[in-house]
């Protein structure tokens, strides 16, 4: 009857650990394993992620709008064709005039009072110069100011997506070391089982005993298979993040990490996003200098040539008018005014936000430096703690092999070391984690 019910007990064993590698291997089998360096993923995600591209889609606009302010030295040219029809008296006899055909009958009063109906066709060419407009010139230089922001917002888009990168592919490097550990822990609860059964099988031990390893191997192959599946999952962000294909399984290479102890305490003037706020504040300065010199007089020049005939055959009188043009909007309903105290409140806006970027980025660096400081001290005391466990198992080991232990306490002692090894991996996870964030926040 012990012997029946060892066979089932144990032959449903095999079949979950069959099915546990079935799935683990089915897991790998559909996601090719690639080889990926850090500084590959870091490029491609750079180059290919659509953030990446939308910033640098924002600099070409802030490019195009620069452009645009061309106009302030650029000529406009106008061409027109019109025809006109009237019995207007002012109008027909200006007509006459325009297409030179003025006679001396076309001064008889009845003809004056009573023109009829009076066609000329106008064909123009109008050019308009701009000479002198000091707030389109400040405009201008504004909206270069635009262009740099947006360059640093680039830039600083760039910076945050190799954060992301870094972390994800640490956190692959994590859930490896976690696949391990769990592995480890199964083949060493699989050796406790088989010996746990051979003794049962023998007599010595009971049936609780067996049971409570069997459930112990249950649960280790779970993690396992969790484990497994997790770094797929880390695989299919980075996949994410460098905009390729998911599906694939990456395994790690070697890779350094920058030197915390080179690293500043404050944050650089010099970071994208702290360049970028200063460039804001600029163009903000600039663009209350174009608003104030608005109220200055603009000089503009003009030319017109025109041909008018009673018919479109452009073979007419022609003509033309040119000059100069300064004019002076003296008031405007107070308008420039409050828009220039508008531009300085969001100035000083982003002038105050600029402050707390300043201070918090500062806060964080030191808080980031305490982080490693303290992961630091784990990994130390972690991996000491590990040695201490792994060499209390082979203690308990002995000793259960020896009768002299339960079966509760050599799992127990099986499970410490398990949880031991996670935290050390995880504490160095955390120190690695938070150099990454480090180099992220001291960027210049």
């Amino acid at each position: 009857m012990v012997y029946n019910l060892l066979n089932r007990s144990d032959l449903h064993k095999r079949i979950v650990f069959s099915l546990t590698l079935v799935i683990a291997f089915n897991v790998n089998a559909q996601q090719p394993a690639k080889i990926l360096l850090l500084e590959d993923a870091v490029q491609k995600a750079i180059s290919d992620n659509r953030q990446v591209a939308i910033a640098k889609t924002e600099e070409s606009i802030a490019n195009a709008n620069y452009q645009q302010t061309n106009a302030i030295w650029l000529p406009q040219v106008n061409l027109s064709q019109m025809g006109y029809s009237t019995n207007n008296p002012l109008n027909a006899f200006g007509f006459k005039l325009q297409q030179a055909s003025v006679m001396q009958s076309d001064f008889n009063p009845v003809l004056l009072n009573n023109p009829g109906a009076t066609t000329n066709y106008t064909s123009q060419v109008m050019l308009q110069q701009p000479l002198l407009n000091l707030d389109m010139l400040y405009m201008r230089k504004a909206a270069k100011q635009q262009i740099e922001l947006f360059a640093n917002q680039t830039k600083r888009t760039k910076e945050a997506i190799k954060m992301q990168v870094v972390q994800a592919y640490l956190f692959l490097e994590l859930s490896y070391k976690v696949e391990a550990v769990t592995k480890q822990g199964l083949e060493t609860i699989n050796s406790i089982y088989k010996f746990t059964n051979d003794r049962f099988s023998q007599g010595m031990l009971q049936k609780s005993d067996l049971l409570n390893v069997e459930v112990q191997v249950k649960l280790s192959e779970v993690q396992h298979n969790q484990s497994v599946s997790q770094i797929a999952t880390i695989s299919d962000q980075l996949s994410a993040l460098m905009h390729s294909t998911l599906g694939v399984v990456y395994e790690l290479a070697p890779y350094k990490l920058t030197n915390p102890e080179n690293l500043p305490l404050e944050v650089s003037l010099l970071r994208a996003d702290i360049k970028a706020m200063n460039a804001a504040i600029s163009s903000y300065d600039l663009a209350i200098k174009s608003t104030k010199m608005a109220w200055l007089p603009k000089l503009n020049s003009f030319a017109n040539y025109q041909v008018n005939d009673k018919s479109i055959n452009f073979n007419g009188p022609n003509s033309y008018l040119a000059g100069v043009q300064l004019s002076w909007d003296i008031f405007k309903g107070n308008q420039n005014r409050y828009k220039a105290n508008t531009q300085l409140l969001e100035k000083n806006k982003v002038q105050v936000q600029l402050e707390s970027q300043l201070e918090s980025g500062a806060l964080e660096i030191r808080k980031t430096k305490r982080t490693i400081q303290d992961a630091n001290y784990k990994i130390a005391q972690q991996l000491k703690a590990v040695e201490q466990s792994q060499e209390a198992l082979r203690i308990i080991q002995n000793r259960y092999t020896q009768g002299l232990v339960n079966t509760n306490d050599v799992l127990v002692a099986q499970t410490q070391v398990s949880n031991q090894q996670l935290q050390y991996a995880q504490a160095i996870f955390e120190q690695k984690s938070a150099i990454n964030y480090l180099d992220f926040l001291t960027t210049k």
